[in-house]
């Protein structure tokens, strides 16, 4: 359910200019039981196994003139604890304020998603969500996950062991974006994140470069991130090159995509990753499948390939339950992180490092 204070709710207690004003508080909440059987065997009970778990507000003001100011704050809960997710910040899924108008474009400024978050969300089967199936959070997994690829913890915010000001390149602190209008379904967005380093200005900074075109059933989105990780004089680049693909027919989707990271710090953490997938609607009832490829540039055998099946009832427009069955085959060369970082790592040997998980949950929007 959402509740939304609109002209009516305001309409006694604020001047005329309000009077296109509104906020509406939303939220996603997901629980499920993971079971996961390798060396060694695990049940838990596991958020976010079909979307990540949420609390936020978003409003929106007509300023006239085709002007619209805008904001989103949105937290992400780990449902099994109570506590936040990404790092345990307040809004850490998002949080920016924009001046947007139709025929000139957005300017939004805060924390925002990166063009990897996008791409792997919305030309994925399966959420990047770090459970669930054989997800896109897998790719990059080399380099500790794509959020930061730079090895950084994917949820940590100061003062938390290796993160970063910024903390992108999924999720990018301190940026400002802006996003062209739509032409002919073609759209282009410019992101840059500050570090704000203390003496140097654009150390552990991003820049973020995406285009996307959508028309009827095609949408194909390409992005580059520039990472400079670290500060001067030992700073270094990782680059991150991504493309997204979907084509829809009827009840009938296919897509997938593909990601590439030129890792230019010492440790050379470089590798790439694809995946394809595709899901029949029929009624109430979705059936999912994808198979997504991880491979770290160095080493031997360090290439993994996730299998995996879903299956997803729709109780409601808003409430779901799900199912997926994967199976992550790891070479003998992927030792940790370098497949989803999401699975325990005493579940591996070096002998017998195969998973097989299996999750069943409920997924509720208001």
């Amino acid at each position: 359910m959402k509740f939304v204070l609109g002209a009516a709710a305001l309409a006694l207690a604020a001047p005329a200019a309000f009077a296109q004003s509104s906020v509406t508080v939303y939220g996603i909440v997901d629980i499920g039981g993971q079971y996961l059987s390798g060396y060694q065997k695990d049940v838990l009970l596991t958020p976010g196994g079909l979307q990540g778990s949420r609390l936020g507000f978003k409003g929106t003001e007509d300023l006239g003139g085709g002007l619209f100011a805008d904001f989103v704050l949105e937290g992400g809960i780990n449902v099994d604890t109570g506590g936040s997710a990404q790092g345990g910040a307040l809004f850490g899924r998002q949080a920016y304020l924009d001046i947007r108008r139709a025929d000139i474009g957005t300017l939004s400024a805060g924390r925002q998603y990166g063009s990897v978050y996008t791409l792997t969300s919305d030309f994925s089967i399966f959420s990047n969500t770090s459970a669930g199936g054989p997800t896109t959070a897998v790719i990059g997994g080399f380099a500790s996950g794509y959020e930061p690829v730079r090895g950084s913890s994917s949820t940590s915010t100061p003062p938390a062991s290796g993160s970063s000001n910024n903390g992108g390149p999924a999720r990018v602190n301190n940026s400002v974006r802006f996003t062209t209008p739509s032409f002919g379904g073609f759209k282009v967005s410019l992101l840059a994140g500050a570090g704000e380093v203390q003496g140097d200005t654009f150390g552990n900074r991003i820049v973020d470069f995406s285009a996307r075109y959508t028309n009827g059933p095609f949408d194909v989105m390409a992005s580059y991130i520039d990472d400079k990780a670290g500060v001067e004089p030992n700073n270094t680049k990782v680059g991150t090159a991504s493309i997204g693909a979907s084509y829809t027919v009827s009840a009938f989707r296919v897509m997938g995509g593909y990601l590439d990271v030129d890792d230019k710090r010492p440790e050379d953490l470089d590798g790439h990753g694809w995946w394809i997938g595709g899901d029949y609607t029929l009624g109430a009832n979705v059936f999912k499948a994808q198979f997504v490829q991880n491979k770290a540039k160095e080493g031997e055998d360090n290439r993994t390939n996730a299998y995996g099946i879903g299956y997803q009832y729709n109780l409601s427009k808003r409430t779901a339950i799900y199912s997926s069955l994967a199976f992550f085959d790891n070479g003998s060369g992927t030792g940790a992180g370098r497949f989803n970082t999401s699975i325990p790592r005493r579940l591996t040997i070096a002998s017998d490092n195969d998973i097989t998980e299996f999750m069943l949950g409920v997924r509720h929007a208001f």
